[in-house]
């Protein structure tokens, strides 16, 4: 694993860059995803507001909402075909994909899909939660596991990124994954609007002058 060093903050604000504009350019073409990202950014920044209020409400938003539009997005609409834009095809964005590619969120959306049955048989999650956790109820429970889930996730792909590729990286894609509910609502605000004329693919001309 590489040591941290210490670099400027343009570095790590050019690496930030670098990871959306990839993001976007690979795995944003449909604009059908496109705006359930702005519905899913905007509930992920009520998660965020409940986040200081109450946490439980705040994963529940956040996959109850926020997850299930992002991901649904992906899972369903994208093509997968050759990207003619980009020239790559599904398989090579996957293996090149820095964060969780559809292979790695297959398994991190089966532990949230899980979660609730094991919550029925053992209302402590097997000793995760404490007892005014419990005494709470069962979707404040669940609220306190899929916070869990998130959190274990963003934290277990970061430490991963770490050894496979550098500590910069893990570190700029875990400031990604947090700030992506703004940068997306600034992106795909018009997304929507594209949709009701008819356009279901973002002809993505701007990649072919923006780097």
């Amino acid at each position: 694993m590489n040591r941290i060093k210490t670099a400027p903050l343009s570095h790590y604000l050019e690496a930030l860059r670098i990871q959306r504009w990839d993001d976007h350019r690979y795995y944003h073409h449909s604009r059908i995803n496109q705006s359930l990202h702005l519905l899913s950014a905007m509930s992920f920044v009520v998660s965020y507001v409940f986040l200081f209020i109450d946490p439980a409400v705040s994963a529940l938003i956040a996959w109850g909402i926020s997850m299930t539009s992002r991901q649904s997005g992906h899972f369903f609409f994208e093509p997968r075909g050759y990207d003619h834009v980009n020239q790559a095809t599904h398989e090579h964005k996957e293996d090149i994909k820095i964060g969780y590619n559809l292979r790695r969120k297959v398994v991190l959306m089966a532990l949230w899909a899980v979660a609730p049955v094991i919550l029925r048989f053992s209302p402590d999650f097997m000793g995760l939660l404490n007892e005014a956790t419990v005494q709470g109820g069962y979707l404040k429970s669940l609220g306190m596991v899929w916070l869990y889930v998130g959190l274990g996730g963003l934290v277990f792909r970061t430490v991963h990124l770490f050894f496979l590729r550098d500590v910069t990286t893990g570190l700029v894609w875990a400031m990604k994954i947090i700030t992506d509910p703004f940068h997306d609502i600034l992106l795909y605000w018009r997304s929507p609007l594209a949709l009701l004329r008819g356009e279901l693919i973002d002809p993505m001309e701007h990649t072919q002058t923006s780097h």
